[in-house]
Formats: structure tokens, C-alpha cells, sequence
């Protein structure tokens, strides 16, 4: 089995890279790799898919960190509706309502891709609230 892997300055590359701390000129200084073998390692299959594949995980990572706290911004965000400031309980309306709006067009996309699973977030909002946030925004400055 003759299966190619990343030498270890590649690695050591490309975690400089994820670290950005340096730019990809003083990483390649750091490690002493010409600008042309750079470029090389840049079509290389395998530089390639590490790459991407620690791309993927950030992408992963992030996703994560901002569902977990997407319940926590949506219920501020609510509170920013009872603002004494007109600006921010009209800007507070138009994001819920925007947020709303992604939400449905994520829950259809899951529905569409997945028939038999069913969306556990919820984008049905009571008609106190609903009430409260057309109220707002139909009040002029």
C-alpha cells in the first residue's frame, strides 16, 4: 500500500494557517517553503483535503456554538421589543420577524430534504406577541 500522507511540515503548515497568527508569506518563511512549493501543496490532492477537512470541523464547531446559544439571542432579542427607545423595539420586531422568516425557510428545507423527520424548533410565535410586534412597528417616529 503505497497511500500518500501529509509530511509533517505540511501539518505544521497547514496548523500555522488555522492558527492565524501569521500570514501565509511568514508562515512559509517560518518553515522555510519557497513560495513555489507552496503553490505545489496547494494542488496537492492530500494538502487539499486536510485542508478542507479542518474547514468542515471550524464550519462544525461554529454551527454549534451558535445553536447553542440561538435560544438565549432569540429570547433578548424578544426583550428588546419592551424597549423604552422606539429605533430598538422597531429594529426588535423587524428581527424577529426576519428570524422567524429563516426559520420557516430552514424547517421547509428540512422537510423537504428529510419527509420523515419532523423540526423540533418551533417558529410559531403566540398572537400576544404576534399583536405586540405588528403594534410596534405600525407606530410611527
Amino acid at each position: 500500500m503505497n497511500e500518500k500522507i501529509l509530511t509533517k511540515k505540511q501539518s505544521a503548515v497547514i496548523d500555522e494557517l488555522f492558527k492565524g497568527e501569521l500570514s501565509e508569506e511568514q508562515i512559509c518563511e517560518k518553515y522555510a517553503v519557497a513560495p513555489a512549493k507552496y503553490r505545489k501543496w496547494l494542488s496537492d490532492e492530500i494538502f487539499i483535503k486536510e485542508f478542507s477537512r479542518r474547514i468542515e470541523w471550524l464550519n462544525l464547531q461554529s454551527q454549534a456554538l451558535i445553536a447553542r446559544y440561538s435560544s438565549l439571542a432569540a429570547a433578548k432579542l424578544v426583550e428588546l421589543i419592551d424597549s423604552e427607545k422606539d429605533e430598538t423595539r422597531r429594529k426588535a420586531c423587524l428581527d424577529v420577524l426576519s428570524l422567524g422568516k429563516e426559520n420557516d425557510k430552514k424547517n421547509q428545507n428540512q422537510q423537504i430534504n428529510s419527509q420523515d423527520s419532523q423540526s423540533e424548533a418551533s417558529t410559531e410565535i403566540s398572537a400576544e406577541t404576534a399583536s405586540r410586534l405588528l403594534s410596534v412597528l405600525a407606530e410611527e417616529k
